[in-house]
């Protein structure tokens, strides 16, 4: 693929709205500085809504500063890998910043992993320092890991320290299930330990080309998880080009509702490090619950809402909609699966907002393209390329090659958002990039419009919910089990989800297993979006000529079956 920057056809140029130019500076600064401006500009303008409480920029800002110091208090180096097991919280935003800030690089964990998930990518990562809650849901499965050494320091904050004043006062009482005790170890610590133990921040300096800001787990083009590698160059750029997009954003004025989880690379870009560099103020949720998203909507009245195809399309189904007032929204950004246009337009005709489809993935920091708020929606579509952004299709068996306009092929990405490559996977990075072309395994076309049409996925991922969901993590899982001789796993239609996996299962000669049997055995291994929806067993399982598991004929048996109920 050719680097040099002049040899590509645009034609999204001549598409883009008013205004808005193709032509990008992109920042080169730390991943932090937006934080530092919003707290310098807007020092006394609120950063944090959580439940209720509210902080300042300027409260989060010192609270960084101190949690950065009390990183470097615990021997944190530049490059160090820290890991975030949090849900959305005030904890979560702080400790990104401050883990930046200390020169270290952010590891973003699931907090429904299993102890499995976690430990796998604590090793794999390195990770030396990891921040959690003190829930039962959280703490305990970092056990293990301390014992045997592979975390030196936990940092266990308190969640009912983070409520308003009486839900903290109540929570342990009327939550004390779901409360862990922290362990009395050397390498755990609690939030106001850890800070008790700080000194001055010593200023770190960061090469923002160069220096990683965050591991972002995904499992690419392969299905294995690997940490796709951002700089603070490369996220400050896609926070940037986000911004920018929107186009009409005020700053220090806009209120964005943040209940996609921040460990996803969605809304971490999209939610938290937008909403930093507008200045705007960001209201938590902790989980997805209906009801709380609709009351939110209605009495905090924020003005963007980034969201999943799912979250729409229940908000749009739900009975009582009609009940609560959404009108304060003026765009959502979807992304993390394909927005249906019913969906998109049933909610526009609601709410009176724009909803926009954008597109992108883990290794781009993660948007590549999105519908412009003002300016050509094509339905379908997954929009024009980002400023700055290049976007080439290419032949699907000759990557050098682009296809004509309307015709599929590989959807290559080239921008400053493009990950530096894979931690320590330097013949899968060379698999995906070339001359600063990022090969997506996605298969799309560009029409003459230089609109973004996305047909298929090459890479064996299960789109769940804005979430990936990948066959083999669940195939290795069933393996575990003594039973089990061979499963393929493959994606299903779901109504809710857009996509669900199911799991075609062959027992060895003799063995009994019932689904709910191995449900069970899944629940300790896989998070509960992983879980199979459905278990089929089967005497046999196709193959390949060569003798490898094949899903194709399976994939064609459901939609058969799909077909035949429609």
């Amino acid at each position: 693929m050719t680097s040099d920057r002049q040899e590509i056809e645009r034609p999204w140029i001549k598409s883009y709205p008013t205004g808005l130019a193709w032509e990008f500076d992109a920042p080169i600064e730390p991943l932090y500085a937006a934080l530092d401006r919003a707290v310098a500009d807007f020092g006394e303008r609120p950063c944090l809504d959580f439940l209720g409480r509210k902080s300042s920029y300027a409260e989060i800002g010192e609270a960084v500063e101190r949690a950065a110091a009390g990183l470097q208090a615990q021997g944190l180096q530049k490059g160090d890998r820290v890991g975030l097991l949090l849900p959305n919280s005030p904890y979560f935003v702080i400790f990104y910043h401050a883990v930046l800030k200390a020169g270290g690089v952010v590891v973003n964990f699931n907090p429904l992993y299993t102890h499995y998930e976690v430990e796998r990518q604590v090793r794999d990562a390195e990770c030396r320092i990891m921040v959690t809650l003190d829930l039962q849901l959280m703490l305990p499965k970092l056990d293990n890991l301390v014992k045997a050494g592979a975390l030196e320091r936990v940092v266990v904050c308190s969640l009912a320290q983070a409520l308003p004043r009486v839900k903290g006062l109540l929570f342990p009482i009327l939550k004390s299930a779901q409360l862990a005790s922290v362990p009395a170890a050397p390498a755990y610590l609690t939030y106001k330990e850890f800070l008790a133990g700080a000194g001055p921040l010593r200023p770190v300096a960061i090469d923002p080309l160069e220096d990683l800001a965050v591991l972002q787990y995904t499992g690419g083009t392969t299905g294995v998880p690997k940490g796709a590698m951002l700089t603070h160059a490369n996220l400050a750029a896609n926070r940037r080009q986000v911004a920018n997009w929107g186009q009409d954003l005020k700053r220090g004025e806009e209120r964005t509702l943040g209940v996609l989880p921040f460990f996803h690379v969605f809304a971490m870009t999209v939610v938290m490090n937008v909403a930093i560099e507008a200045a705007g103020e960001m209201i938590l949720l902790p989980r997805f619950d209906l009801e709380e998203v609709l009351r939110t909507i209605e009495k905090k009245r924020p003005t963007l809402f980034p969201a999943v195809p799912t979250i729409f399309n229940a908000i749009e189904n739900y009975a009582g909609v009609d009940r609560f007032d959404l009108s304060s929204v003026k765009l959502c950004i979807s992304g993390g699966a394909p927005l249906p246009v019913e969906v998109k337009q049933a909610f526009e005709e609601r709410t009176g907002c724009k909803v926009v489809e954008g597109y992108g993935l883990s290794e781009s920091a993660p948007v590549a393209t999105c519908n412009p708020p003002h300016g050509v929606n094509k339905a379908g579509s997954i929009g024009l390329p980002f400023p700055g952004t290049d976007i080439a299709i290419r032949d699907l068996e000759d990557p050098d090659r682009p296809v004509e306009p309307g015709q599929n092929g590989e959807i290559c990405i080239r921008g400053p958002q493009v990950m530096k490559g894979y931690w320590r996977r330097e013949e899968e990075t060379a698999e995906v990039l070339s001359d600063g072309w990022l090969r997506t395994a996605d298969v799309g076309y560009m029409d003459e419009d230089g609109y973004v049409f996305l047909v298929d996925r090459l890479k064996d991922v299960i789109l769940c919910g804005g979430y990936n969901v990948y066959p083999r993590i669940i195939e290795e899982a069933c393996y575990e089990h003594e039973a089990v001789e061979e499963v393929t796993v493959i994606a299903i239609e779901d109504a809710y989800r857009g996509q669900s996996p199911k799991a075609f299962v062959k027992l060895r000669e003799g063995a009994e297993l019932t689904a709910e049997a191995l449900q069970a055995f899944l629940a300790e291994r896989l998070s509960p979006i992983e879980r199979p929806k459905v278990i089929e067993f089967r005497d046999s399982l196709p193959k390949t000529m060569i003798g490898k598991l094949s899903k194709k004929e399976l994939i064609e048996e459901e939609r058969e079956k799909l077909s035949k109920a429609s």
